[in-house]
């Protein structure tokens, strides 16, 4: 991974949204993208439920490339967008051609480059999506506008209703033609989905190294993604072609590992390791709260997998006829790289984690505002992966040391 790439992806720490209107809390693109893909997951599992294909290998890709586009054209509204993609079609695809070239030289993956020009292709209309990515599609265009609507209801308290009343009714006149998918239709009439996503949303209002000044500040939710496009990318480095189920697990694995401050919130490390003790209890302690309070407001149909991703979140492991193996990354790629036996690399999320946490750090510290428990907390994280450090095939020691 390039250092130059990484930092253009933190940026989505940086793009504040509605920024025009009045903001009770801090409305950064990298959070909204977190809950929109939270949102695809929901209504994506209800869909899979009733029989429909879901690619999500597709949606996790876009997850990544829509960020990307976006924090290249941050600065030209939705709506001023849209009416260049309607009313100056031909002018619409060569500004997306000027974002593909603005990341050229960021993304020395060629394969990677490759499926980002196949998702601005169709995104802007020059490609056709393929029939089994229609309905993916759909899904996901439908949890970018209900995410984009929570968060307008979420700001609407301290705006007035005039500010508010076309974006709204334009919000929900783009929803109608997906009210089809009834994840949204239970999202929308506030049914336990609507719930269970009231609960996540927490992770939004949640401040990581909440004891110290920092900038750019970053909320727990919105860490939950950038670890999981870490561990999308750090996948790839790996060179290991990873089965269908396991690139789904690994990124769903991070997108959802801080899943029990939902309920618990963040209790930073130095507390945690406190006490030789410590760790093993304040874990014990979450999964009784989650059990009591996430747990019966997750489907049925999902359920045990969100379980699976947030239980021993950062260790390898298997799942065959419900029970839980732990495993080495070789036993991973030489005898479970296979569906059926639903592997995770949790080592590689963890290194995901903490090379969030560094990055955290370290740019606040460059820009200026620093303390003490952001420089102990990069000194940590550095001696954490000595030299000689591999983990999962990945030089950890290198990786954090370009920081360093």
């Amino acid at each position: 991974m390039k250092k130059d790439f990484i930092l253009k992806i933190f940026e989505g720490f940086s793009i504040v949204r509605w920024n025009d209107l009045v903001r009770p809390f801090d409305v950064v693109e990298m959070d909204k993208d977190a809950e929109k893909l939270v949102v695809a997951y929901i209504i994506g599992k209800f869909e899979e439920h009733r029989g429909v294909k879901i690619d999500w290998e597709w949606m996790i890709y876009a997850s990544l490339f829509d960020l990307l586009r976006k924090i290249s054209l941050c600065d030209i509204k939705s709506p001023v967008q849209r009416l260049i993609k309607t009313q100056y079609p031909d002018e619409f695809i060569r500004l997306n051609e000027w974002v593909l070239e603005q990341y050229r030289q960021l993304i020395p993956d060629k394969a990677l480059f490759s499926k980002f020009t196949l998702y601005i292709g169709k995104m802007s209309g020059s490609i056709p999506y393929e029939d089994a990515q229609e309905q993916t599609a759909r899904v996901f265009r439908a949890a970018h506008k209900y995410s984009t609507l929570r968060e307008l209801e979420m700001i609407g308290m301290v705006n007035e209703p005039q500010r508010l009343e076309r974006i709204r009714r334009e919000l929900n006149a783009d929803l109608q033609k997906y009210l089809d998918l009834q994840g949204l239709q239970l999202l929308m009439t506030r049914q336990k989905p609507f719930d269970f996503l009231m609960r996540i949303e927490q992770l939004r209002f949640q401040t990581r190294w909440n004891q110290t000044p920092r900038v750019p500040r970053t909320s727990v939710l919105g860490h939950c993604f950038f670890v999981a496009i870490l561990t999308l990318l750090l996948g790839r480095e790996t060179g290991i072609a990873f089965c269908s189920r396991r690139f789904y697990n690994n990124f769903f694995c991070a997108l959802f590992h801080d899943l029990p401050e939902a309920v618990t919130r963040d209790i930073i490390s130095p507390v945690k390791q406190a006490t030789e003790g410590l760790p093993s209890i304040v874990k014990s302690i979450e999964d009784k709260i989650v059990a009591s309070e996430l747990v019966p407001l997750m489907e049925d149909f999902y359920r045990d997998e969100i379980l699976y991703f947030t239980n021993d979140e950062f260790s390898n492991r298997i799942c065959r006829d419900g029970k839980v193996s732990h495993v080495s990354f070789d036993e991973l790629n030489t005898r479970y790289n296979e569906d059926a036996f639903s592997p995770v690399d949790g080592r590689i999320v963890r290194i995901a984690d903490h090379y969030s946490a560094l990055l955290e750090a370290e740019l606040s510290i460059s820009h200026g505002i620093t303390s003490k428990h952001l420089r102990d907390g990069k000194a940590n994280l550095l001696r954490a992966y000595p030299e000689g450090t591999v983990i999962s095939g990945i030089d950890a020691h290198a990786l954090f040391q370009s920081f360093a």
